[in-house]
């Protein structure tokens, strides 16, 4: 009997929920290195000002820190290196259809570790505009409130 294995995520990227639509996600493996690694499974990662971008047909996750892992040495990486995405052609040819329109983008939602491989879940976003934000946090009170009310009746 074979179990998946879903961690939790080690780091996740809340601020894009709010500043932007997510139209589609997929998800994508990174290429570390060793004390990367390291670093990514004791969550010393930071997503919030990352995106992704296609550059000569192959994807790159630019702009997430990477703390330098504690116990390493003068093998220790560069914090803020673009790091390589692993993705199927076809995936990244629709990639590049998606976000060839304007104001369309790739952010990073979630980093994971599934099967032993560290895992990133990317996003194909549209920008939200400042009055898109206040009807969100809206309608979020609104449904809190409602479920406040309903449980109160119980």
């Amino acid at each position: 009997m074979k179990k998946k294995q879903f961690d939790k995520p080690l780091a996740q990227n809340k601020k894009a929920r709010h500043d932007y639509n997510i139209l589609s996600t997929v998800e994508a493996g990174i290429v570390l290195t060793g004390t990367e690694i390291k670093s990514v499974r004791a969550s010393r990662i930071t997503l919030k000002d990352g995106f992704a971008q296609i550059r000569n047909g192959e994807a790159w996750l630019m702009n997430v820190h990477i703390s330098p892992y504690d116990h390493g040495n003068i093998f220790n990486h560069d914090p803020l290196r673009n790091r390589k995405l692993l993705l199927h052609k076809k995936e990244i040819q629709r990639l590049v259809g998606e976000t060839s329109n304007k104001g369309i983008t790739l952010v990073p939602l979630k980093v994971y570790i599934k099967n032993g491989f560290a895992k990133v879940l990317l996003g194909v976003a549209k920008g939200k505009h400042d009055y898109d934000k206040r009807e969100t946090i809206k309608r979020r009170d609104q449904e809190r409130e409602i479920r406040r009310t309903l449980k109160n009746f119980r």
